[in-house]
Formats: structure tokens, C-alpha cells, sequence
């Protein structure tokens, strides 16, 4: 899973990616400290990673992996370079999601692009420009589609059609992602024009300290425009997980008491962007390693099986699943079999969130 991180600059982007990350890039308080995007991948805290190997021993445990792209403080303007926004934009047109991160926090030693703290007004510049950028891209796509499709090629004529409909939705100042396509072809064509505002958004108030819950109305607008979109929002303060990440495990559990908190921001975040994404987590278990791997809710065994290996997809056979509760009920994998608890499923088997599988197949 790959997120970018999005925002006004100086709102706390490079500090947040320093704290999930420990990556130590510059975080200061001027435009474009970030020039270069900056590039790390986190484990994902996963404590039925731990529940399994309490009943398997292994070698290692390999948690599934959050992938962080940070650019630069985008600006009003920089859908059309300004402050080299085409080039920032481009690096995160792969990813699976965007964090846009929303400075709701008040310090007169923190400057503001804008002089003055207004959330709403703040996500509305990033999502504009995000549209502006989207625009400019569909429109150079279709005059190439239009091209092909002289043709009568079934697919350019469908290609054409797709961009003209994202041409007249972005014109409209309306995000890509209302956009669906049940048609599979239609639907491929879609996702392959890679069009940021097509994302998923999962929108990152940054709080101050006194604040961590979230409650107060700063923070308060940011939830509010992300529950109008369909989309979720967490708060979390950029400074202090950056403070929390420099500690040892000991003294980050009694940091995280004394302010009241319970975890890390990337637990806090991985859980809301695998609900925003509709990603699960299934595993694979033995003496070499204990792994989790991320799938979409509603993937099949095969499928599940191809995020392995692209061969355990081709050549898949059946599937050995039983649930991290059963393990835990039963005490082992002998027990569960020796239950009748351990299921073998075929190529229709939907995945369940917390299976632990084993493989069978043949290439």
C-alpha cells in the first residue's frame, strides 16, 4: 500500500512523514523544504502478528508495509507549475491513496502561506488544484484518444468517451472519484489514466498538543468536509509523534500516557486508510516466517495467492485457511486439523479478514 502526502506548505507534511518514518528529512519553516519527494516504508502495527506467534514458532515476522511519498507544500498555482507543482504532482500519480494533511493548530511562530489558519479554505486550495492538475491532463489524453479513435477501434472510441466524460466532470470543479464503471473494460481504462483526483483522500488534521483529541473546531471543519466526501479524518499532532518517534519502546508507552493517548499516529492512520481503501490483512505462518500481506476486501484465494507470487496465482489449486482465533482457541495448526477446523477452499473462496493460509498449487 502507497500513500502521498499532500498540503499547503508548512502545515506539517515533512514532520509527519519524519515520525511515522524516522527519516529525519528537513522539516523547516519556509516554502519548499521539501524540494526533492522523499520516500519511506513503515510496518504496519499489527498485534495479531504477535497472537500468532504465541501458538507458531518461526525465524522472523514480517508485518505488511505502508509505503510514504512526501512532495513538497503545494501552492495556489501549482497545477500550472508554479513553485514546480507539475513536477511535485507527478510523483504521486502511482499511489493508492493521498494523505492530505491540514494544518488546524494556531502558532504565531509557525508561518502560514495564507497569513491566517481556515482549514476548509486550505483544503478547497489543494483540491482545486489537484482538479486543475487532473484537467490539464485529461485534456492533452483526448486529443491523443481522439486520434486513435478515427480508427473505429472499440477501445480508443471507449477511451474517448471515458476522458471526454472526466473532462466535462473536472470542468464542473468535481473530484474524478465519483466516477465508477462497472464495465471492466471501462473500468480498467479508468484507473489506468491515473488521475489524482480518482484517490481515495484521507484527510490528516494536524492538531496541537492541547488538542489531541481532536474536538476543537479547527480540527472540527476537517472532519466535517471529509464526512461530506465519503472519506475519513484523523487527527493527530505532527509534532509530538515526531518527539515520540526519537524514544525508546519504553519511554514512547510512557509518553503516550501521560498525554493520553493510546498509540502511535501510524496505527491511528493504517487502520483508517485500510477502511478508506477497503483493504484486509491475511497471513502466512511457519517456522521460516510469519508474514501479513494487504488484499482487497472481496479477493478471492487466488488472487490473495498472486500478491505472493504471480505464479501462486497462475498455477493455484486449493487453499488451507483457518482464523487467528481459531489458532488461539485451539492451541496449533495440529489441533485445528485435528478438529476438523481446517478448511480447504477452492478458486471461488472470498477472503476473510485475519486467515492463515497455505498454499497449494502447480506451475
Amino acid at each position: 500500500m502507497e500513500a502521498g502526502i499532500v498540503g499547503l506548505p508548512n502545515v506539517g507534511k515533512s514532520t509527519l512523514f519524519n515520525a511515522l518514518t524516522a527519516a529525519g528529512i528537513a522539516s523547516e519553516n519556509y516554502m519548499y523544504s521539501t524540494v526533492e519527494p522523499n520516500v519511506g516504508a513503515v510496518a504496519i502495527p499489527d498485534p495479531r502478528l504477535a497472537t500468532i506467534n504465541r501458538y507458531i514458532e518461526t525465524k522472523k515476522i514480517v508485518p505488511a508495509m505502508l509505503q510514504l511519498v512526501d512532495i513538497a507544500g503545494l501552492p495556489r498555482g501549482a497545477s500550472q507549475g508554479e513553485g514546480m507543482g507539475n513536477q511535485f504532482l507527478a510523483a504521486i500519480r502511482n499511489v493508492d491513496a493521498i494523505l492530505h494533511v491540514v494544518r488546524a493548530f494556531e502558532d504565531p511562530n509557525v508561518l502560514h502561506v495564507d497569513d491566517t489558519i481556515d482549514p476548509a479554505r486550505d483544503i478547497d486550495a489543494i483540491e482545486t488544484e489537484l482538479i486543475l492538475a487532473d484537467l490539464q491532463s485529461v485534456e492533452t489524453m483526448l486529443q491523443r484518444a481522439k486520434k486513435n479513435a478515427r480508427t473505429g477501434d472499440h477501445a480508443a472510441m471507449l477511451r474517448v468517451d471515458i476522458l471526454s466524460a472526466c473532462e466535462a466532470r473536472l470542468s464542473d470543479a468535481q473530484p474524478a472519484r465519483g466516477m465508477k464503471y462497472d464495465d471492466p473494460q471501462a473500468a480498467r481504462i479508468f484507473r489506468e489514466l491515473f488521475l489524482l483526483t480518482a484517490k481515495r483522500v484521507l484527510y490528516v488534521a494536524n492538531v496541537a498538543e492541547s488538542d489531541l483529541g481532536g474536538t476543537g473546531p479547527l480540527a472540527a471543519q476537517v472532519r466535517a468536509h471529509a464526512a461530506a466526501n465519503n472519506s475519513e479524518a484523523v487527527a493527530i499532532s505532527a509534532r509530538l509523534e515526531a518527539e515520540i518517534a526519537e524514544l525508546d519502546e519504553t519511554d514512547r508507552s510512557e509518553m503516550l500516557q501521560s498525554v493520553g493517548l493510546e498509540e502511535p499516529a501510524l496505527a491511528v492512520l493504517a487502520r483508517a486508510a485500510y477502511r478508506l481503501l477497503g483493504y484486509q490483512s491475511f497471513y502466512t505462518a511457519g517456522p521460516k516466517e510469519i508474514r501479513a500481506w494487504t488484499i482487497p476486501i472481496g479477493a478471492t484465494a487466488p488472487q490473495a495467492a498472486g500478491v505472493i507470487h504471480s505464479d501462486f496465482e497462475r498455477g493455484f489449486i486449493r487453499v488451507e485457511v483457518y482464523s487467528v482465533d481459531e489458532l488461539v482457541q485451539y492451541g496449533s495448526e495440529k489441533a485445528i486439523r485435528e478438529a476438523g477446523k481446517l478448511r480447504v477452499e477452492g478458486k471461488n473462496y472470498v477472503m476473510q479478514d485475519s486467515d492463515v493460509c497455505h498454499f497449494l498449487f502447480n506451475v
